[in-house]
């Protein structure tokens, strides 16, 4: 088990909701990867390069909703900028994406 946090520590975390607005291959990366590009709404585009090409093609992803942590640094990977981290489930080597049930306001907080 990991270290328990506070709720001032959770709270710190900001989650929101974003629309995969764009979807690129990412040749430069280590392990086969997407570029993405995500509309959060109020808060803007946001770009986020994710590991999950053994579950979602490129066309499964556009238009698809995610939960993402927003409020973390910039950090560079290989020739790209990621400004946010898309949340998923690990299930064995793969990742499965967290996105609401229905369709929400992007920029919409995770509480």
């Amino acid at each position: 088990m990991n270290k328990a946090i506070t709720f001032e520590d959770f709270a710190r975390v900001d989650l929101r909701v974003g629309t995969i607005i764009e979807v690129n291959d990412f040749p430069k990366a280590h392990r086969p990867a997407y570029q993405l590009t995500i509309d959060f709404g109020a808060l803007g585009i946001k770009k986020s390069s994710a590991q999950i090409t053994s579950l979602y093609t490129k066309t499964a992803l556009l238009n698809r909703q995610i939960v993402a942590v927003v409020n973390f640094p910039k950090k560079q990977i290989a020739n790209f900028m990621s400004e946010c981290l898309l949340l998923g489930a690990v299930n064995g080597k793969d990742v499965v994406l967290l996105n609401p049930e229905d369709r929400v306001i992007n920029g919409s907080a995770v509480a």
